[in-house]
């Protein structure tokens, strides 16, 4: 199943926070303009809005009151990534050129910093600090996952907790508070707001592992980006760290790391049982993603999050 099947009956509130997107980068400054509308119209599966709104589904819906979550968490999402194209001087974003490659890195920084910039400004149009709280936390992880990243590239000694906490920061936690600030700000109940989060964990968690999979086995076209990407920039994922550390043939594996023979180690990863390794663990937080939901309502909500964590599993890009 497609995502665009599942947000089907959604489509009109989702049109709606497009349209809310496209207001919220909205400025005279031209080229700042330009360049946050190339972001944005990359594309992108708009997965966090919907969580916001599918969150909201559990409370007392109000599309006019989650737009300034689920724009926001959207903005942050993009914000980052222009950020991410810089640090890691990225020519291709979802098939299609970076906003650092069509002007330049100074553009893209101060592009991403306006992004952010409006994020928090919407964001305040809510008057719950309990909500203001968990984002900016969540922006201070967003950012220390960054840091660790750059920290950890070519770092063949760090362990599976280290990365696991990693991908919490950078992608597991907007999803997590996509899904609860979408309940809080419909007053859902506490236990409410709890399952959902620890829902969106686990599906962000397991979102990244298999991108993560993806960047050595997807297909170059749909994934909009060449194979082994992340490898060739010293970004150590699960598949590589798992031929380093717990692989048949790790020995030959720490040869071919210690060489830097990226070609090679990228066919080895391909070769192997890494990839089934690291889908075991993908699929085990999807397990745990469909647990959280225990307890809720049976209806179309809940069952649109379940289609999605499948999707996680089963996506190709």
């Amino acid at each position: 199943m497609k995502l665009t099947d599942i947000f089907w009956p959604f489509r009109s509130d989702m049109n709606y926070i497009e349209r809310e997107l496209d207001r919220a980068i909205d400025t005279k400054e031209p080229v700042l303009h330009k360049a946050a509308s190339h972001l944005l119209k990359a594309g992108g599966k708009r997965i966090r809005p919907v969580f916001v709104l599918l969150g909201g589904k559990f409370g007392n819906y109000d599309i006019e009151r989650l737009k300034y979550v689920a724009v926001p968490l959207e903005l942050i999402h993009a914000a980052s990534l222009v950020h991410d194209d810089v640090i890691d001087d990225a020519e291709l974003r979802r098939g299609k050129i970076t906003v650092k490659s069509k002007w330049d890195n100074r553009i893209a920084m101060y592009t991403g910093d306006y992004i952010f910039a409006r994020a928090l400004t919407l964001v305040t149009e809510l008057p719950n600090p309990q909500i203001h709280k968990i984002l900016s936390n969540t922006i201070v992880e967003v950012c220390l996952g960054e840091i660790e990243q750059i920290r950890d590239l070519n770092n063949w000694d760090q362990n599976l907790r280290r990365y696991l906490r990693r991908i919490k920061r950078k992608t597991a936690l907007l999803m997590a508070i996509s899904c609860q600030l979408g309940a809080i700000a419909t007053d859902a109940s506490k236990d409410v707001v709890h399952k959902l989060y620890a829902y969106g964990y686990n599906a962000g968690m397991a979102f990244q592992i298999t991108d993560d999979i993806l960047d050595f086995i997807g297909d170059e076209k749909k994934l909009g980006k060449p194979a082994g990407s992340d490898l060739k920039q010293g970004n150590i994922t699960l598949p590589a760290l798992y031929a380093y550390h717990k692989s048949q043939n790790a020995a030959a594996f720490r040869v071919l790391a210690e060489e830097n023979r990226t070609d090679e180690m990228i066919r080895f990863i391909r070769e192997g049982e890494c990839i089934n390794e690291a889908q075991k663990l993908a699929d085990w937080y999807l397990m745990r993603a469909a647990a959280a939901l225990e307890g809720l309502p049976d209806n179309r909500n809940k069952d649109a999050l379940l289609k999605i964590a499948h999707f996680f599993g089963e996506r190709q890009s």
